[in-house]
């Protein structure tokens, strides 16, 4: 059974979970999962973990996410992007880059972000864009995001100015919100236009193949990065083959290796294959690592 992670470059058109099922189909196994949903119409970065690497989803979610877009001041609809029904207008056109910057500048930082009320988010049972559907009034739960960086890259002055922009924030941001806050610190209704994820962790843009063509691939399974790429950026500390047994019989190895006490790190071989998810316990220096997780097993 094919096992690794895939760092696929997602279409518009498309739900992450038709990806996942796209990638199922074309491999023949079930064990598929994706690390971090993209809107239908966002491009971009999506992490896929295939067979036993699926284990390492809950790990390979990036705590960062970089995106680059196109945002529409003088305009808002009820989704926050393109796809929604407008909502609110108003002429844009006193609107010069130096007061998008300043807008762009107070968003930098922790910020309390309302949920978009067509979102999956459940409130009360069921999701907001159910209630968004029906008419039903719902209040959308707040979130505490970072927004890491906010960049305006270019300006397009108009009744209906346009911004390009690069964001680098954190897990759970919606971007789309994001757009939609921005237009009223700007002073006008605004909506996301376009967005591309062009990072997902340490995962990037320029390593990312077209899914579409990687399910026209003569040997798709070529393009599965091994399972410890989806730990790319933690502690790495190699094992002999006598720690790796232990590891994967439930038993805490000494390292030498200084790691943050209770950090997680990956123990792998010296041929850089995945013997298991540890935890660092004691002082630094004289560490006993715990598995959480293993992956090895001995060749008979």
């Amino acid at each position: 059974m094919p096992s690794g992670v895939l760092v696929l470059d997602k279409p518009a058109g498309l739900t992450s979970h038709d990806v996942v099922d796209g990638v199922r189909k074309v491999l023949g196994t079930r064990r598929v999962g994706h690390a971090g949903t993209l809107d239908p119409d966002v491009t971009g970065v999506l992490v896929i973990c295939v067979g036993e690497a699926t284990r390492l989803l809950e790990f390979a979610a990036a705590e960062e996410k970089q995106y680059e877009g196109v945002i529409a001041f003088g305009r808002a609809t009820d989704t926050d992007d393109a796809t929604g029904r407008v909502v609110a207008e108003a002429d844009a056109s006193r609107l010069d880059e130096a007061v998008v910057r300043e807008a762009a500048t107070a968003l930098v930082g922790d910020v309390e972000q309302a949920v978009p009320l067509y979102a999956a988010v459940r409130v009360g049972g069921k999701r907001l864009y159910e209630y968004a559907r029906s008419g039903e009034p719902v209040e959308p739960p707040v979130r505490r995001v970072r927004i890491e960086e906010l960049a305006v890259l270019w300006f397009r002055p108009g009744a209906i100015a346009e911004a390009g922009f690069r964001v680098r924030c954190s897990k759970g941001t919606y971007v789309r919100a994001l757009c939609r806050d921005w237009g009223r610190l700007a002073g006008v209704p605004a909506h996301m236009r376009s967005l591309r994820r062009t990072a997902s962790g340490h995962f990037q843009i320029g390593e990312a193949v077209d899914f579409d063509h990687w399910r026209q691939s003569p040997d798709p399974a070529a393009y599965l990065l091994p399972p410890a790429e989806a730990l790319r950026g933690w502690p790495r500390i190699a094992v002999t083959e006598e720690e790796a047994a232990k590891l994967a019989q439930g038993q805490r190895v000494v390292s030498g290796i200084r790691v943050p006490g209770g950090s997680l790190a990956a123990c792998v071989t010296t041929g850089g294959e995945l013997v298991a998810v540890v935890q660092a316990e004691g002082p630094p220096g004289a560490q006993r690592l715990r598995p959480k997780k293993v992956f090895w097993k001995k060749e008979r």
